[in-house]
């Protein structure tokens, strides 16, 4: 049986610098269709990015903890919009005003 986990992106955020971390999520995020998810692993509670989702693309995209730490977390996002693009900066940076700087 194959692992639905290889199924679907993911990206692996301990491996990635601070900085390029909200970039590179938010640009896999807005090119999943819609109905199509994506796997993140950290070595922290992803919190604040699931507040940012919450608060900037509300409705838009589901959230499921498949791990919940202490040392991994592991993270399901699913685009549940395709109007989750609109409006939204696909572009290097996330969006929040960071300038990727988390």
């Amino acid at each position: 049986m194959t692992d639905i986990a290889e199924t679907r992106p993911h990206i692996d955020v301990r491996l990635i610098p601070p900085p390029e971390r909200h970039p590179r999520i938010f640009g896999m995020l807005h090119a999943l269709p819609p109905g199509a998810a994506m796997l993140i692993t950290s070595d922290h509670d992803p919190r604040p990015l699931q507040y940012h989702l919450q608060s900037n693309f509300s409705g838009l995209f589901g959230w499921e903890y498949l791990e919940q730490g202490p040392e991994v977390w592991r993270v399901a996002i699913e685009r549940l919009n395709a109007a989750a693009a609109v409006g939204a900066d696909t572009g290097s940076n996330c969006g929040c005003g960071c300038g990727g700087a988390h």
